[in-house]
């Protein structure tokens, strides 16, 4: 789905059916450097199960265009003047890693349109190895490897996908590879920047999931809690032996928290 935010061409995957801004909107947010399709599987099912979805590219990023912003509040603003341009209403907003932190800033925002916010891979601060931010400045190959060998667990990384043939870790390259080296250093300082996680948490109204992965190196589990702390009304779920890309290492596991979490929502 095409449309148009801040004068430019912008897109977003809608899982399959026609998007209907009279249906809950459920707003997925990818991380640093990647794009809408780390949410293929969720998005789908949400778009046949009474949702309408918006798998975004952010600006910047894939088929969006437009500047990427250099701010996580910054991607906030874009995802807020987006909701208004398609004419949703209520939204759930999801979001991974960078994803998680500007959907804290979007949700944060919204008042009584965020009906509930899921957190993936988050922790509320964010901060990028200086080694990793800059490689991506000067597009060494060496940020995509390290990204991958920090964010896939270690179960993913030496087979146990369901899908027969299924690889992680090279996907995972193959995403990252597609992208922008100076797109991917923009979000990673943006992440690396950022400070206001915990004030966006306390200003959230809506339900919250905080979803983690026992082997996630970039985002450890027990580093979230602050986060947990701070939202006033929030669950957490570990999924074991799941490293920071757990969306797409256990697709069918992330699925099932997601679907029981929003399922009160119908």
């Amino acid at each position: 789905m095409k449309f148009t935010v801040e004068g430019h061409e912008a897109f977003a995957a809608t899982g399959g059916r026609p998007f209907d801004g009279g249906k809950t909107t459920i707003l997925m947010l990818h991380g640093a450097g990647m794009d809408h399709t780390v949410w293929s599987m969720q998005a789908r099912y949400f778009a046949h199960h009474g949702f309408s979805v918006l798998a975004v590219d952010l600006p910047g990023h894939s088929r969006s265009a437009g500047t990427v912003p250099e701010s996580i509040p910054a991607f906030a603003d874009w995802c807020l003047a987006g909701l208004d341009a398609v004419g949703a209403g209520d939204v759930v907003v999801m979001g991974h890693s960078m994803g998680a932190l500007i959907a804290l800033e979007v949700a944060s925002r919204l008042g009584a349109r965020a009906k509930a916010l899921a957190l993936l891979g988050s922790v509320p601060e964010m901060k990028v190895h200086p080694d990793l931010l800059n490689a991506a400045r000067t597009g060494n190959h060496m940020a995509l490897e390290t990204m991958v060998g920090w964010g896939v667990g270690k179960r993913a990384q030496i087979g146990g996908h369901r899908a027969p043939g299924a690889w992680v870790c090279g996907a995972s390259m193959r995403l990252l590879e597609a992208g922008d080296y100076a797109v991917l250093a923009t979000d990673l300082a943006a992440c690396d920047a950022y400070d206001g996680a915990l004030k966006a948490a306390a200003a959230v109204t809506c339900p919250a999931l905080v979803l983690s992965g026992s082997d996630d190196k970039m985002t450890p589990a027990k580093l979230a809690r602050p986060l947990v702390d701070a939202l006033p009304d929030a669950r957490t779920v570990v999924l074991l032996r799941a490293g920071h890309m757990m969306m797409i290492e256990q697709p069918d596991e992330v699925l099932d928290v997601l679907a029981e979490f929003f399922g009160a929502l119908r």
